[in-house]
């Protein structure tokens, strides 16, 4: 299969890697310097390559704030009989887009990033494809994504929004709180430690994508979910309610069972 990927950035190299054995992929980027870090395929930076190439497959890894832009910038140089998909982490506007573009599409998420994931081993990631997309589309992220072992689950656009609320908001936003409260430790404990490189990694991500998931209208309820139990916590804590916290510390070990 003819595959083009749109940006050759992280997850952009990524997915060059793994297909670029088994397909013939081309990877299109306007900044030239990106390119430099991709191998085994065609490097273009103009659409007119993207018309020679006829691609069957798009898959569109571009910095989230980016997605639509990209799009339509190739919409108009691909066949008609072109898939066009995204793995991008918010699926703001996509729905309507892909319902105008006319072309066949297929939307998902692979759960994790570079940051964080050990690329070599995924059987512990997950990934989400979205049910409304094209039926052949699916079957392709899924045979893929079942390669690479990942754990695979199918939503609709909307159970994906709210999956991205629950799983990404509230560990960011926690995250977010501990690095606002830091203070520089001369000799920090092994926990602090594994909190410093979370928080670390998280603030290497896009600023864009950040907001983005922070906005996704779901959110603010899972925001207002932990500030009720920092409330909950302090309580506890002012009063040195040791039987409020034996009981807290048993809820919380039940939750992460």
């Amino acid at each position: 299969m003819r595959i083009l990927i749109l940006g050759a950035g992280k997850m952009g190299s990524f997915f060059t890697d793994i297909l670029s054995f088994q397909h013939e992929t081309a990877v299109f980027d306007i900044n030239p310097h990106q390119l430099r870090f991709v191998y085994n395929t065609y490097r273009y930076t103009t659409v007119e390559e993207i018309r020679e190439f006829e691609p069957e497959l798009v898959i569109n890894a571009v910095t989230v704030k980016y997605t639509l832009d990209a799009f339509r910038q190739v919409l108009p140089v691909l066949p008609k009989n072109c898939i066009i998909s995204d793995i991008a982490s918010v699926k703001n506007g996509l729905k309507k887009f892909y319902q105008e573009s006319g072309f066949r599409y297929v939307s998902s998420h692979p759960m994790f990033g570079p940051t964080f994931a050990s690329l070599n081993n995924l059987s512990q990631e997950s990934a989400i494809i979205i049910s409304e997309s094209d039926h052949l589309g699916k079957v392709f992220f899924k045979d893929l994504y079942h390669s690479l072992g990942l754990n695979i689950f199918e939503y609709t656009f909307d159970g994906h929004d709210e999956t991205v609320a629950y799983s990404l908001s509230i560990p960011f936003v926690s995250t977010l709180v501990f690095a606002a409260v830091m203070k520089h430790q001369e000799a920090p404990g092994t926990t602090f430690k594994k909190h410093m490189a979370i928080a670390k990694g998280l603030l290497n991500e896009d600023d864009y994508l950040l907001q983005e998931i922070l906005f996704n209208p779901r959110t603010p309820s899972q925001v207002e979910n932990i500030r009720m139990e920092l409330k909950k916590l302090l309580e506890i804590i002012t009063q040195k309610d040791a039987e409020g916290m034996k009981d807290y510390l048993t809820k919380i070990r039940h939750n992460i069972q």
